[in-house]
């Protein structure tokens, strides 16, 4: 058994694709209608076949609270690997992307927060 697909919840999936593909660099592998929404994945370009994440609306009332509250708490609802964090941390700030937290040293990983602008705090880290 292995990970396929990972969820996560954003208030626009269009405003979520370009932030992810155009500002994160993730590439596109997925874009199927599926009525009012549509299926849209992203995978990491050293990994095309690898685990998709799902750009997953958050149109249910349930999602849209849990969203809210894990954002307001800074918790993080996903992380993603990087290289070089302080080096990602640079690039993104460029692209004005807003951080939460600042690379952080924490025992053998280093992490940072960000905003994705679509309702999410998402951490990368370094091992």
């Amino acid at each position: 058994m292995k990970i396929i697909v990972t969820s996560l919840f954003v208030e626009d999936q269009d405003k979520a694709l370009k932030f992810y593909s155009e500002t994160l660099g993730f590439v596109k592998k997925h874009d199927v209608p599926t009525g009012e929404y549509r299926w849209i994945t992203l995978v990491s370009p050293e990994e095309q076949g690898g685990t998709e994440l799902l750009l997953e609306p958050n149109n249910h009332p349930a999602a849209k609270e849990y969203q809210k509250k894990i954002y307001d708490e800074g918790i993080p609802a996903t992380m993603f690997g990087v290289a070089d964090v302080h080096k990602e941390y640079e690039r993104l700030l460029k692209h004005g992307v807003k951080f939460t937290m600042e690379p952080t040293k924490m025992g053998d990983i280093t992490l940072a927060v960000f905003d994705d602008t679509c309702g999410n705090l998402i951490q990368i880290a370094q091992q």
